[in-house]
């Protein structure tokens, strides 16, 4: 009984009607089978020249704006890093900051293209000239977890110029309202953090250059240089 009432359901006009509906809607121009189709050269994987990836969402965007600002002190969180044993080592913001002028910047995500094309080998590139104008620490963050974080510096090549801090749970990056979130994109980022670049003096923000979304605008190595 139970199961001819279900075909019966799904036989009705009505029914039909809305699964019409949502496929036209959901595919107006191909269907399924050939818009996934694949063929052998399809399957090639390319390792270079990669594209940007595109971070703006179908959500009506927000105002750049975050709960940090330029004369606020710096909220303490905890960062993490793998140190050349692959233990896990932690540091502050405090202790980044305390006493010291600092570089912060972040970034969407380890090996996005912007990101490890540009943002972060622009630092590697200007810390001589950085710290010629008293920059004590530059450090990048970002929302991976430790393990991505090294192997995304060994991959980079970067020694000791710049350091690579995980931000993983997002608590300095939720503490200062910078969140990105992209869980509406199907390239599984979830919810990350906004592209910025900011100068502390001893934990104070001085220049807070926030993009964005994961725009790459004015948050680079060059645009801070201007400010010192």
């Amino acid at each position: 009984m139970a199961a001819s009432l279900t075909i019966s359901k799904l036989l009705s006009p009505n029914f039909l009607s809305l699964s019409t509906t949502a496929t036209s809607l959901l595919h107006p121009t191909k269907s399924l089978s050939s818009k996934f189709s694949l063929s052998p050269l399809s399957l090639k994987l390319h390792h270079h020249h990669l594209k940007p990836l595109k971070y703006s969402t179908t959500k009506s965007p927000s105002p750049i704006s975050a709960t940090i600002s330029v004369g606020d002190t710096l909220p303490d969180a905890i960062l993490s890093y793998l140190d050349s044993s692959d233990e896990v080592q932690t540091t502050t913001v405090s202790s980044l900051t305390k006493g010291k002028k600092a570089i912060l910047f972040a970034v969407p995500g380890a090996f996005t293209p912007t990101c490890s094309q540009k943002h972060v080998p622009g630092f590697v590139e200007k810390s001589g000239e950085f710290k010629s104008k008293g920059v004590d620490t530059i450090a990048c963050i970002s929302v991976n977890d430790v393990f991505v974080m090294k192997a995304w510096k060994e991959n980079l090549g970067v020694n000791d110029e710049v350091l690579l801090l995980s931000d993983g749970n997002l608590e300095f990056t939720r503490a200062i309202g910078c969140e990105l979130d992209l869980t509406d994109k199907p390239v599984g980022l979830g919810v990350r953090s906004r592209r910025y670049a900011l100068l502390a003096e001893d934990g104070v923000v001085k220049v807070l250059n926030l993009e964005e979304g994961g725009a790459f605008t004015f948050s680079g190595a060059e645009d801070l240089l201007k400010e010192l």
